[in-house]
């Protein structure tokens, strides 16, 4: 047998984080190492095994010496960099826009199937958001059961895009994509038909599994009844890569 090829050499760095040193590889983003390292970073666009989308901006952090905040998801880790993940800049930030999130939709959590598994609402208990600062937008959106496994409710859709780039990346079927632009922004099926007209759909569920909110999830489910199971993502993701 031949001998196995060669590893390329990866320039490793040195860093601080929250005032603790730390090494990592140069390619790494900051928010990979502080996951590594148990550093807890808020996130609901970013995902394991999912190319990098960068809207939520919940991930921001503070580099010390930059006036602006970066996101940790999309920002690769240099050498002598010293971030800082929890000021009290940084919380005031993600408690805005945990805020925003709420007010553009409508999550009522009492009579959400997603109740008590909500990543949007475990964040808002991580940030202390116990109430709205801003005004709600209070606009009625569709709610698309023509599926016959599974349902989509825009009302709680956070536009983290997990489901069109699961769908494009892991199943590859891209049935998913984004129609619209601002507050009008949505996700949508096959060029916006309903989703159970969709002929790309392979009912694999992926997307629904990713979501982190209520907006996709399994018909028949009851308030607090919809648990997802994310684990399958980074062992299909490496497989995927692998090929």
């Amino acid at each position: 047998m031949p001998p196995p090829a060669p590893q390329p050499n990866v320039r490793v760095v040195t860093l601080t984080i929250d005032g603790k040193d730390f090494s990592a590889r140069a390619d790494e983003t900051v928010i990979e190492l502080c996951r590594e390292n148990k550093i807890p970073i808020p996130s609901l666009c970013y995902m394991d095994g999912l190319s990098i989308w960068g809207a939520c901006r919940l991930c921001l952090v503070e580099i010390v010496g930059q006036g602006r905040l970066v996101a940790a998801c999309s920002t690769r880790v240099a050498e002598g960099m010293n971030i800082l993940t929890n000021t009290e800049r940084l919380q005031r930030y993600r408690r805005t826009i945990v805020e925003l999130l709420f007010a553009e939709r409508n999550h009522v959590c009492s009579v959400c199937v997603s109740n008590g598994h909500c990543e949007l609402q475990w964040l808002a208990q991580k940030c202390g958001v116990d109430h709205v600062r801003v005004p709600y937008r209070q606009v009625r959106n569709e709610v698309d059961s023509s599926h016959e496994t599974f349902r989509l409710d825009h009302n709680r859709c956070i536009l983290c895009t997990r489901c069109v780039r699961v769908c494009d990346e892991i199943e590859g079927a891209h049935t998913w994509d984004v129609m619209g632009r601002g507050s009008d922004c949505r996700v949508i099926t096959d060029l916006a038909r309903p989703w159970g007209e969709s002929e790309t759909c392979t009912g694999c569920g992926k997307c629904v599994q990713v979501c982190p909110t209520g907006a996709l999830v399994k018909q028949g489910t009851s308030a607090g009844e919809m648990v997802k199971d994310q684990h399958f993502l980074p062992i299909l993701a490496r497989r995927r890569h692998a090929q």
